[in-house]
């Protein structure tokens, strides 16, 4: 459902390792102006972040904002609850399978799409520790195998 644009600003790898993502969606975020100053020069985290639908509209918490070093009294709280933009349609659809156990909605990046700030978020479902260990498993096969790769062509 997502579309890959743009300048990446966030990146949140462990939401990879910590949990499958069963979907993706591009929503939107309501910002104000010095926070949009703040992302352009790359000052956001999305580790700590994430999503709850409360009333019909989804919000983001812990979304990690830094603010803005030449702004003054228009600055805001780093950490404030921000709404994700999103159809009515498909915040009911997310909120129908979040119900569903195990089922929780993640912030995957945080983007530019044109001069539009974008958030990925995806539906997903936690791992077990030993899901996590066979990953890490599956990835050190995959880099033995690209080693012994380029042993043998060079050689």
């Amino acid at each position: 459902m997502a579309k890959t644009e743009g300048k990446l600003i966030a990146n949140n790898k462990k939401a990879y390792h910590d949990y499958f993502i069963l979907e993706k969606y591009e929503t939107g975020i309501v910002l104000h102006g010095t926070e949009v100053k703040s992302l352009r020069m790359g000052q956001c985290s999305i580790k700590e972040a994430f999503i709850r639908i409360e009333n019909g509209e989804m919000f983001i918490y812990g979304m990690h904002i830094s603010p803005y070093e030449k702004g003054n009294i228009f600055n805001k709280d780093p950490l404030r609850v921000r709404k994700l933009l999103l159809h009515k349609n498909e915040i009911n659809k997310l909120f129908g399978k979040m119900k569903e156990k195990g089922n929780t909605l993640v912030p995957l990046r945080v983007y530019f799409s044109g001069s539009l700030v974008k958030v990925e978020i995806g539906l997903a479902k936690g791992k077990k520790l030993y899901d996590k260990r066979d990953d890490i498993a599956k990835k050190d096969q995959k880099r033995e195998a690209q080693r012994e790769f380029k042993v043998r062509n060079l050689g």
